[in-house]
Order: structure tokens, then C-alpha cells, then sequence
């Protein structure tokens, strides 16, 4: 059992948490919305409910609840986080009911998902609460008992003195114990006794979702709310000229059509300010119906813009300035602007040894380039926002990944301070980036201020997928070196991006290669882009394992051995100091799935793939079976090994990693957006491919490396391998490399 220091009083372990905690605040004061410290002003309070911490509430029926604080994407974390609290509570799960938390900066810090760091930022404050929580019970009991408290046992919910043969639910002491001072430390429990976490919880939404009741933003309804609905210029690199709205406006429920300024010239956007269209025409009626008539009676004119240059806040660093350049792009361009900057030197990232020289002798080079698209979120819930904004205040509703970062922007926007905004954060219907980036959310704010009545501003499918927020274009040329014996004695890679660069140089075989080079470069674009499920890695795991196939076939290796052979010089003989992997960890995942696929062991006709990635603090290795019917693959099964330290919830876990394989394998073979004159080619599902129910694998086995570590990220490291153990059972099927995403797109691949 370990014992944890808290602090000396309320407010002080209010801030001290946070850090201890790394970004989860707990609040130790008194019920919500109030501040009451003393004895005097906790019993003048209502005794119905008392809030023990910013997470816990216990009712005087037993009954606890507790506040989830982050917002729930599919992910689960609105039931894990809970459990994680629970457990240290010592509460009968059955016996709770959890909470949505609602942004709230005076209790929760990091009240956001992203990077899939919220269980793992979480997990020792979320610890801490239950236990401080049950320890302030604890002594209540002694209290009124007139016993030490270390004879003070709990078990489900119950308080016990086993000398004197005592015993009362935590419901009966709750008044007691939130007038108790918060204890100096508290006792952690042992991992051998725990008793829900690590077993399998339903999620506590479940059954709403299946019934369903209006768990989303876009179910938001209100008295006197509004529909909204925008219209955005047709092609990047345009901007709104002018709009003629004489026929629109006399239609049917229409209230306004108007333009709306989404963020002024000069201000400095934070790092999720990313807007593509700063300015567009907002319609707004008594119904979606009839105001989708007359967005498409709107008639607008649009002009191109000229090079812009903006000013960004770094999200842990200084401000930068990002350049915006005119004109109107296409697949076409982009593709051609790699090739150029490709076959010129670029920056570089990291350089051990002599590459140069080792190239030079080698016995056998093996060389391959890559290409990946533009990607789309395509999220099952367009974006979407409830907005009331009057001039005392603003209330926000509907699903945001990152709102207290977004609650700065919209003070800034709306001229209104922070205390007078309030986001109620809904289940999100898809995120994994998407809405992290909430310009939407401000022009529901502007709509609502605008015409002073509630609004729901509602994007359709198209306006979604053609507005960006989209995955960054990629490409990457890889060579290894191989001498007399076969040995790996020279890695490089040089890969770029639009606009950014995937580059992770410290990453595997970084450390494993004694000459090794890495380089990267960048290319601008008035496409806006942002986070996709696992950014950056998505690509880079993609195309690295595949080439690691590549260069253990060309070595006569087997793919698993040879993958293992690397990790084990990266363990005893590590070249430099900068991996951000742990080698032992990395083969620790290859070894589990190499025994669960049954690697070496394969049936006629079935054509296996294998890849391994670390990233999001997490190790994941994939065998991926397939068969070919008439030209075209069937996945049959995907055998997957994940190091995401301590399981939570293990079929949370393993849905979260279900749910990533099988929206790999979709992306892997038919993701894609194009671009012709700055107007995409893809604007609903008619034209961007989306993988179907009978293409799934037939099966998927999850398979968790059991260890004593800190829980890491589930969310998305096991999203990235499967792109490259899909491309090489695809090889082993066709005998041919795929260099290109996606995969079925190949041989037609779009012009532009």
C-alpha cells in the first residue's frame, strides 16, 4: 500500500493535486457551486448531498456519485475514470451513478480529450480522490465511534470497527466526513486488492445510446431555439465577396441570413484556433427543412484571397507566426511540390554515426517511397452546437474535445469574461480530433448574439467534409543498408508534409541502427488541417513497418525476428540518448502476438502481415490474416498484443482497440481527398469510400501484456499498425508493394 501526501487544508489540496496529478484539479469544497470551509457553514448547507471532492458526492441513501470530468467520445473514459475513483473509495460499483462534468476551471484542469492521455494524466489524482475521500469517512467513523482510526476497515460502500462489532454505510457518515480536514496523506491500495479496476464494466451510457435518449449535442433542444445553418466559399483559397439573399429571406421560416465574422484579422489564435474560412453566411429559420431551402436559394459570390500571415499561440511553447498562402490548390500541385522537395536536402532532424559513408559500402541498398492523402474525419455526428447568448451570458452546449481551451477563445470572440460563459459538454458522436478544433462552436456563439435567441447551428455532411479540419498529405523515401551478413547497418529516412511533417525521429529503429539519418520538410497550404486518430504516427507507422518488411525479405529474415533482432541491440547496445521507446517493452508485444497468431504456423490461401508501433506512451503488434476472393481481400483476422501498462476496463480496452483496427483497415484501403482548384472532390459518402459492415475482420483477438505500470493511452495506438500489417499480407497475397494510400485506389490514382 502506498501512502501519498495531499495537504494541509481544502483549497491548498485544490492546487496541490493538480500537480501531484498531472492536470486533473480536485476540489474539496463543500457541495457544488458553493465554498463553504468552516463546521458552521457545512451544516447550514442542505444535507441531502455532500460533496466530498470535485469527483465524489455521497447521498445519505448510500448511493455515490461521482463527476466524470472529461468529455466522453466513444472512449469510455466516461465510465473509467469513475472506476478509477471508486476503487480507492471502496464503493460498491453498483452503488454509483456517474456524472457528466460540466467545464468547470474552479475544480478540473485538463477537463479535455486528446492524445489519449486521459486515463493516464488521470490516473494518480483520480486515485487520490477516492482515497482522500475514504479516508475523510474513515475518521468520521472514528469520530463518532471514539475508536483509533486505523481500526477503521472499509469494504463496498461500508464502514467497519470489527472490535466493537460497529458498522454504517458510507450515506450515514457523509455530514461528518465533509466537515473533516483534509488528512496530510492517504493510502493508496495495493494493486493485489483491487477490486474493479481491471475487471469489465459496462459502459454507463450503454443503455441510454441503445434506447435512444438525448445524450448529443445535436439532440440539444430548447424553448425558442433556432436553427442555423452556414454557407462556406466552395474552394480553399477563397473568401466571401458579396450575397444576394432577396429570394432566400422571403422564404418560408426564415428569420436572418447575414455574414458572420468568425475571428477578427488581428487576433492571436490559440493552437486550436484553426479556421479555414474566416468569414461565411449564416441562414437561420425555425427549422432544419426551411433552412436548408434557402441555403440552396442563397446565391453568393467569392473572391480568392491574398498570402496571409497569422499569429498562432504555441500549445506549450511561444507564439509563431504560420503563413497562409493564396491561390487555389490541387492533388495534382501538392503531389508534384513533394517530388521536388524530396529529391532536394531538408532539414535535418537527428544523425548518428556516418550514414553517408556506410551507404557508401554497403553490399545491398533497398530504397521504397510513400505517399498518403488528405484524410477526411467524417465523424457519424456533423458538428453541431447549441448557443444562448444574451448580454449577461453565454450558455454552450453540444460536443467539444478541448472546451476549456475553446471557453478562452469564445471570451475573446464574444468581448465577455470567462465567469460569464458556461459549455455543458455532451457525448460526442465521433471525435479523435475533429472537434478539437471548435470554430464552429464560435459562429453558433456570433448566430445566437446576432439574432439575441437560442440557436442550433447544424453542419450537413457536406459542409463537414468540404471545410477541413483534415489530415495532413504525407510522403516519405526511406533507404536501409545491409552489409556482407545481411546486418541492418544504415537507416534513413527524409519525409515532409502538407503542411506539416510527420517526423518522429527519435522513434524506432532510432537507437537500433548505428548509422542513421533523419530528415523532414514542409510544404504550406491554405488547406487547414489538424489532429487525426494517432497524428503523425498514422502515416509513419504506416509506411516505417512496411519497409521494415521490405528490408528483412531483402535480408532473408523472417519479419518478426528480424523486427526482434533490432529491438535487442536498441536494449543491450542502444545507439544514442534520445529514444522515446522502451526496447524490452517494444519486443514484449511482438513476442505476446507472434505466440497468439500462431506466427510460422499460417493455413493455404491465408497471407499474413505483421507490425508493430509505439506511440501515445503505448506498444502495439498486429498479425493480420487475409484471403483474396475474386482479386479483392477479405481480412479474416487480426491477432493484436497491446502494452498499455495497467487495463482499466478490459473490454473497454479491447473495443477501443477493435474499433481502431477496423477503421484502419478502412482508411488503409479507401481514405482519400483530392483537390481540384481548391474544391475537394469528395464531399458526402457517395464519393469518399467508407469501409462496409462485411468488410471488418472476421475476427479480432486483443491480447494484454500484464504488468504493474501506469496505464497509458488506448484511444489510438492501436490505429497506426494495422496500416502496414494490412500492406504487407497484401504483399504477401499479390506479390506487390503498396506504396500509395489507399491501397484499392493504386492503380487510379485521382489526377487533380
Amino acid at each position: 500500500m502506498n501512502v501519498v501526501k495531499t495537504s494541509l487544508g481544502r483549497r491548498s489540496f485544490f492546487k496541490a493535486s493538480a500537480l501531484a496529478g498531472g492536470g486533473l484539479w480536485l476540489g474539496f469544497n463543500g457541495l457544488i457551486s458553493c465554498t463553504a470551509n468552516t463546521a458552521e457553514e457545512v451544516r447550514a448547507l442542505p444535507t441531502e448531498w455532500f460533496q466530498i471532492n470535485g469527483y465524489i458526492k455521497i447521498g445519505k441513501n448510500g448511493i455515490v456519485s461521482i463527476m466524470s470530468p472529461n468529455p466522453e467520445g466513444g472512449q469510455n473514459v466516461k465510465t473509467a475514470m469513475p472506476m478509477i475513483v471508486a476503487e480507492e473509495l471502496d464503493v460498491d460499483w453498483e452503488s454509483v451513478v456517474v456524472e457528466q462534468a460540466h467545464l468547470d476551471t474552479k475544480y478540473f484542469t485538463r477537463q479535455f480529450i486528446g492524445g489519449s492521455q486521459a486515463i493516464r494524466q488521470g490516473w494518480k489524482s483520480l486515485r487520490m480522490a477516492g482515497a482522500t475521500a475514504r479516508q475523510m469517512l474513515c475518521e468520521a467513523a472514528a469520530q463518532t465511534w471514539q475508536v483509533p482510526v486505523e481500526e477503521i476497515t472499509t469494504e463496498a460502500g461500508i464502514l467497519f470497527h470489527k472490535i466493537s462489532g460497529k458498522s454504517a454505510g458510507y450515506g450515514e457518515l457523509a455530514t461528518i466526513a465533509a466537515q473533516i480536514e483534509v488528512p496530510k496523506e492517504v493510502k493508496l491500495k495495493a494493486l493485489k486488492d483491487f477490486r474493479i479496476i481491471g475487471t469489465s464494466k459496462k459502459n454507463v451510457d450503454g443503455l441510454k445510446i441503445v434506447t435512444g435518449k438525448p445524450l448529443f449535442g445535436i439532440d440539444t433542444k430548447r424553448e425558442g431555439m433556432l436553427i442555423a445553418m452556414i454557407v462556406h466559399p466552395p474552394a480553399f483559397g477563397m473568401k466571401l465577396k458579396s450575397f444576394n439573399d432577396k429570394v432566400a429571406k422571403t422564404m418560408p421560416g426564415i428569420r436572418d441570413i447575414f455574414p458572420v465574422k468568425v475571428m477578427n484579422d488581428d487576433y492571436e489564435r490559440q493552437f486550436f484556433d484553426t479556421c479555414t474560412f474566416p468569414e461565411v453566411v449564416a441562414i437561420v429559420g425555425n427549422s432544419t427543412w426551411e433552412v436548408m431551402k434557402a441555403k440552396k436559394a442563397l446565391t453568393v459570390e467569392w473572391e480568392a484571397f491574398s498570402d496571409q500571415m497569422m499569429r498562432k499561440s504555441g500549445f506549450s511553447g511561444p507564439a509563431y507566426d504560420v503563413s497562409v498562402p493564396a491561390g487555389l490548390e490541387s492533388t495534382s500541385g501538392h503531389s508534384a511540390n513533394m517530388a521536388a522537395l524530396m529529391g532536394k536536402p531538408a532539414q535535418v532532424a537527428r544523425k548518428d554515426g556516418n550514414p553517408e559513408e556506410a551507404f557508401k559500402r554497403a553490399d545491398k541498398i533497398i530504397e521504397s517511397t510513400y505517399h498518403a492523402p488528405f484524410l477526411a474525419h467524417n465523424c457519424m455526428e456533423p458538428m453541431n452546437f447549441f448557443a444562448d447568448v444574451t448580454e449577461e451570458k453565454a450558455l454552450l452546449i453540444g460536443p467539444l474535445q478541448k472546451a476549456e481551451l475553446t471557453e478562452q477563445t469564445l471570451s475573446a470572440r464574444l468581448g465577455m469574461p470567462l465567469e460569464k460563459i458556461e459549455i455543458q459538454m455532451t457525448r460526442l458522436g465521433g471525435g479523435f480530433g475533429r472537434r478539437s478544433y471548435a470554430h464552429w462552436v464560435l459562429e453558433a456563439a456570433l448566430i445566437s448574439q446576432k439574432v439575441s435567441a437560442p440557436v442550433k447551428l447544424i453542419y450537413s455532411r457536406e459542409d463537414d467534409m468540404t471545410a477541413g479540419i483534415y489530415r495532413p498529405m504525407y510522403s516519405a523515401h526511406y533507404r536501409a543498408a545491409l552489409d556482407a551478413d545481411n546486418n541492418l547497418i544504415a537507416f534513413h529516412v527524409k519525409t515532409g508534409g502538407i503542411p506539416e511533417s510527420p517526423l518522429e525521429e527519435n522513434r524506432f529503429p532510432a537507437g537500433a541502427v548505428e548509422h542513421y539519418l533523419a530528415e523532414e520538410f514542409t510544404i504550406n497550404s491554405n488547406l487547414t488541417t489538424g489532429s487525426y486518430r494517432a497524428p503523425r504516427s498514422n502515416f509513419m507507422a504506416a509506411v516505417e513497418q512496411s519497409f521494415l518488411d521490405e528490408i528483412a525479405e531483402a535480408a532473408g529474415k523472417d519479419p518478426i525476428d528480424f523486427r526482434l533482432e533490432l529491438l535487442d541491440r536498441a536494449s543491450k547496445n542502444p545507439v544514442g540518448e534520445k529514444n522515446d521507446y522502451d526496447a524490452g517493452r517494444y519486443a514484449g508485444v511482438l513476442k505476446l502476438v507472434r505466440e497468439k497468431a500462431g506466427w510460422g504456423s499460417g493455413q493455404e490461401n491465408v497471407h499474413r502481415g505483421v507490425s508493430a508501433y509505439f506511440c501515445h506512451n503505448s506498444y502495439v503488434a498486429q498479425v493480420l490474416d487475409l484471403t483474396l476472393r475474386n482479386d479483392k481481400p477479405e481480412v479474416q483476422r487480426v491477432c493484436c498484443a497491446v502494452d498499455c501498462g495497467i487495463v482499466v476496463n478490459p473490454d473497454a480496452a479491447k473495443n477501443l482497440a477493435e474499433g481502431a483496427i477496423v477503421d484502419g483497415i478502412g482508411v488503409a484501403l479507401y481514405g482519400g481527398m483530392t483537390f481540384k482548384e481548391g474544391v475537394p472532390d469528395q464531399n458526402n459518402f457517395h464519393n469518399y469510400r467508407m469501409i462496409r459492415h462485411q468488410e471488418s475482420p472476421k475476427a479480432i483477438d486483443v491480447h494484454f501484456v500484464q504488468n504493474e505500470i501506469d496505464p497509458t493511452g488506448m484511444g489510438e495506438p492501436t490505429f497506426p499498425p494495422t496500416f502496414a500489417a494490412l500492406a504487407n499480407a497484401l504483399y504477401k497475397a499479390t506479390g506487390k508493394r503498396y506504396y500509395h494510400q489507399p491501397f484499392m485506389a493504386e492503380e487510379d490514382l485521382p489526377a487533380g
